[in-house]
């Protein structure tokens, strides 16, 4: 499997495993069958007109015009093709995208996957050897080192293998109990963009049972905060976690 070595903003580096082609390929398969369901219901449903466009069928497209990008931004990085296959997107830096990001990687799907242009040949609006442009996106994800399309490229974003790696959610949320006591106010000094990249550094300690990185992390944000410890290092990162969850929702 590939892997990408990610420098995680402080100043140390993190392996992810790159999404495999082809389960981007089945995740996306996915997404277009449940789009597809989704538009027979909807037609099944409503009164819509064979001919012509209605404000019916603009309000029924709508949802599946949106869908990567609300999925992406609303379930962390997936979409329920992307879950199914176990793998998400997350910023070169090993973080959470912003939704900027998102929306950037929506945008150029176009770009990447320029199917219109079939229907443009056939139809003979353009000439018959701009069809290789159809597989732009494809042979970007190939030959980038990152298998990266355009939109990713431009966005600052991959895909990587979520397989036999526990969700963030379980190895990292935790509950803050109403009687809490935080310990590290100088958690807040932290960015949104440092907190997530902490999320995947736990989540990849957790995995390998690799805790020279969670030291190395540690003593790095002991350093940036001038602060101490009596916490070991995977205890005292996932308190810095407790305590910005309980610092950003009081």
């Amino acid at each position: 499997m590939l892997l990408v070595k990610l420098d995680t903003g402080f100043n140390i580096e993190v392996e992810f495993p790159i999404s495999p082609f082809h389960k981007r390929l089945f995740a996306w398969l996915i997404d277009m069958f449940l789009c597809w369901i989704y538009l027979e219901l909807m037609t099944a449903i409503i009164d819509v007109p064979m001919f012509g466009v209605s404000w019916k069928q603009i309000m029924i497209g709508i949802p599946v015009l949106l869908y990567f990008p609300l999925c992406e931004i609303t379930m962390n990085g997936q979409t329920l093709g992307k879950m199914a296959l176990r793998i998400k997107v997350i910023t070169e830096e090993g973080g959470q995208p912003s939704i900027g990001q998102y929306l950037i990687r929506w945008l150029f799907r176009m770009i990447d996957f320029p199917w219109w242009l079939l229907g443009a040949v056939l139809n003979e609006v353009l000439p018959w050897w701009i069809l290789p442009l159809i597989f732009i996106g494809l042979a970007c994800v190939i030959f980038t080192p990152k298998s990266q399309r355009i939109g990713d490229l431009l966005a600052g974003t991959i895909l990587i293998d979520l397989k036999n790696r526990t969700s963030w959610q379980d190895t990292v949320f935790t509950e803050v109990e109403s009687t809490y006591k935080p310990r590290y106010p100088q958690v807040m000094q932290l960015s949104d963009r440092d907190i997530n990249t902490l999320k995947s550094i736990i989540e990849s300690v957790r995995k390998k049972n690799d805790y020279q990185l969670a030291m190395k992390i540690g003593d790095r944000i002991k350093s940036k905060l001038k602060m101490d410890s009596d916490q070991d290092s995977i205890e005292f990162l996932q308190t810095l976690l407790k305590d910005y969850n309980y610092y950003s929702t009081n």
